[in-house]
């Protein structure tokens, strides 16, 4: 299982390394997610030897949420003020990640059909 975390956590390790280069945008856990599909995709790691400690990470996954659940409640009163603000931005966000998701899919559909 150390080994496990090792991939994980070593993706993730380099991932940070690779946000701090400057004017890189992308978080780290991005990069550090990006890199293990890259290792996957590679082969240089089979997915089931990472399989074990993935399934307890997502199996606990509701422990994660608990930080930023406390965290939250010190913004009480500034997500009160400013509800209307942070629904818009929730609710048209969700709605541009539709479309754009959505378009993109039709996109790279139409252009890989042409490859087969």
């Amino acid at each position: 299982m150390t080994k496990q975390f090792g991939v994980i956590f070593g993706c993730l390790v380099l991932g940070e390394l690779i946000a701090m280069i400057p004017g890189a945008s992308i978080p780290g856990s991005i990069w550090g997610m990006l890199l293990l599909t890259f290792f996957l995709d590679g082969k240089w790691v089979r997915p089931e030897s990472i399989s074990p400690i993935c399934k307890l990470l997502i199996k606990n996954m509701a422990l994660f949420f608990v930080p930023p659940g406390v965290a939250l409640m010190l913004y009480f009163d500034i997500i009160a003020r400013e509800w209307m603000p942070i629904t818009v931005a929730t609710l048209g966000s969700i709605f541009l990640v539709l479309v754009v998701t959505g378009r993109l899919y039709e996109f790279l559909h139409k252009i890989f059909k042409k490859y087969r």
